[in-house]
């Protein structure tokens, strides 16, 4: 049970910070509007605007399609983080009742069944 509630409690943070940081990668992207993900490619060539930057040979990376990629790949891995970290809430949630801590441990052990007499 320790175990448990160690590893649903480590994933759940974890989940959760990544969850976090994807959304705030999302929204700095959107907000400079993309600039941030060629910022490597050091070249005055590039426009203003992601969304229509051209492939240079000062840039490591094809910028074609860089921002609409970045973010349709962000969202969809935001959605599962998030849902990983309700999923390891509620094990934890579990883990905790499994323990008798917390307010549903109590009626938990109650509504145990008990074991089967002996055949006889």
């Amino acid at each position: 049970h320790w175990t448990l509630l160690s590893v649903s409690l480590l994933n759940c943070l974890l989940s959760t910070a990544c969850s976090v940081g994807l959304a705030l990668a999302v929204a700095l992207t959107i907000h400079s509007r993309g600039m941030h993900l060629v910022m490597g490619c050091n070249s005055s060539a590039l426009p203003a605007d992601a969304r229509a930057a051209i492939a240079t040979n000062d840039c490591p990376f094809n910028t074609t399609r860089i921002y609409d990629t970045a973010l349709a790949l962000w969202f969809p891995s935001m959605v599962l983080a998030a849902a990983e970290a309700v999923l390891s809430g509620r094990c934890c949630l579990v883990a905790f009742i499994f323990r008798g801590i917390g307010p549903c441990a109590r009626s938990y052990s109650k509504e145990q069944v008990p074991p089967p007499s002996p055949i006889r």
